[in-house]
């Protein structure tokens, strides 16, 4: 070989190897996985009051929350040990709900309806999801006076395209206090179900999903398994959320067809199973993923899917 071709090649070994380093940050980057920190879930209705007299028929007596600064919804809660809560929301004034992201949700009688995350770098975040190609609306403030007349404040992120929190969950950040925010409710404080575990998302395709997912938060491929019920589950071990695909027909598909892509159950976490399957009658028991499931009485819940799920 030349000295002239002996220099190229030395040079072109140089260079590549200089490129392979400097990408090192950057292919690390990308790679590293966001673990989701499980806020809230929501449940809409027409009717605040419904809505607490149907939890509180199977064991979980909500908290009213008051009035949001949009002044055309309220809230009340139902707070875990774990901080997590369930929110049941609903318009202020019977029927008027437009001006609401959910105001087509609250039509209905009870829909799980939305789910967020919570944060303490929403504006990280938010940069962090359009690095990744991710769709973000800028934060934007929300407000609520409790029933006591205490003020409570946050910042919201949307993230996708969709409503608020049915596909891809909205991110909050609390201004005042999070204590503020939720408390544990004296019906379920120190009970066997102890905050929210997982949110079953209902999707039409499923592979799209999974790569939605993985390409917001760089999770590796999910474990999937099929359940008659709810069709085809995509599981991130670890993280909040299952998809769920309708294998054909059903309620599943029918829910879709209506709605689009929203959570269709929640499942709570639990100290022990058996107990909270005693305590709360849950019927209809299933492993899912190597854990049990089982189910309120969702005739009790005006049809909202919620369970349990346990070793």
């Amino acid at each position: 070989m030349s000295k002239r071709n002996s220099l190229i090649c030395r040079r072109f070994s140089f260079a590549t190897l200089v490129l392979f380093l400097i990408s090192q940050p950057a292919m690390t980057q990308e790679s590293k996985s966001t673990t989701l920190e499980l806020d809230h879930v929501s449940i809409c209705g027409s009717n605040l009051d419904a809505l607490r007299q149907a939890f509180t028929d199977v064991g979980m007596t909500p908290d009213l929350g008051g009035p949001h600064g949009n002044g055309i919804t309220q809230m009340a809660v139902i707070g875990f040990d774990d901080a997590s809560y369930v929110e049941l929301i609903a318009p202020i004034k019977p029927g008027v709900t437009a001006g609401s992201d959910w105001a087509k949700f609250m039509a209905e009688d009870a829909i799980t309806c939305a789910w967020a995350v919570g944060t303490n770098v929403l504006l990280q975040e938010v940069d962090r999801l359009k690095k990744a190609g991710i769709p973000v609306k800028t934060a934007e403030r929300g407000s609520r006076k409790r029933p006591d007349g205490m003020s409570i404040e946050w910042m919201t992120s949307d993230v996708g395209s969709s409503t608020p929190g049915s596909s891809l969950p909205f991110i909050i950040e609390d201004q005042t206090p999070r204590a503020w925010r939720v408390q544990t409710s004296a019906s379920v404080q120190g009970a066997p179900v102890s905050g929210i575990d997982s949110v079953v998302l209902g999707v039409i395709n499923l592979d799209a999903s999974i790569a939605l997912f993985r390409k917001a938060y760089g999770w590796a491929p999910p474990l999937i398994e099929t359940q008659k019920d709810f069709g085809k589950l995509a599981y991130f071990p670890g993280e909040p959320v299952i998809l769920a695909a309708p294998s054909g027909g059903g309620w599943l598909s029918d829910r879709l067809g209506k709605f689009g892509e929203t959570p269709v159950a929640y499942l709570l976490a639990t100290r022990d199973f058996a107990a909270a399957a005693k305590k709360y009658k849950l019927s209809g028991t299933k492993t899912w993923f190597g854990q049990k499931v089982a189910w309120f009485d969702a005739g009790k819940l005006k049809s909202v899917r919620l369970g349990a799920i346990g070793q």
